[in-house]
């Protein structure tokens, strides 16, 4: 296999290595250095740094997997129903509580899938939910008083 720039100066690194520990005299460390940099393959190179402790050179080959330890952690994909409920909910102000019924409605649905498939969003059902009752319980109550002031008027 031909020697890429990289494996020239892991090489000479290694050479670098034994010359600064005493293993090799200048003369023979300025020799091998010239010889790596002029070195075609990574046999070459190989048999250069074969008799020092950080030879031979390695050969390229697959990565060791990444021990789960230091993996990303997965999150759990976001319901699309409790985001439904989130957004209908905020809504409600906007459009004078018209979403507040569908609101209440994709938050309950919302809140039995999360439960039965554990993904995430219980934040933005409530959210939902809460805000859909209250639009909900505003209009009831906003209704109530019409009917009572029309029919005290008669």
């Amino acid at each position: 296999m031909l020697a890429s720039h990289a494996d020239r100066e892991r090489a000479v690194d290694v050479l670098r290595a034994g010359y600064g520990e005493g293993r090799l005299d200048k003369g023979e460390f300025d020799r091998r250095v010239a010889r790596a940099y002029g070195a075609r393959t990574v046999g070459e190179l190989a048999l250069l740094v074969a008799d020092l402790p950080g030879g031979p050179v390695p050969q390229p080959g697959g990565l060791p997997p990444v021990p789960r330890t230091f993996l990303p952690l997965q999150r759990p994909r976001t319901n699309g129903k409790a985001v439904g409920a989130a957004v209908c909910g905020l809504l409600c102000v906007p459009t004078f509580g018209f979403t507040g019924i569908p609101a209440v409605i994709l938050g309950h649905a919302a809140r039995a899938e999360i439960e039965r498939t554990g993904e995430a969003g219980e934040g933005l059902a409530m959210t939902g939910l809460v805000l859909g009752w209250l639009s909900t319980a505003v209009w009831t109550l906003v209704l109530v008083l019409v009917l009572a002031v029309g029919i005290a008027s008669g």
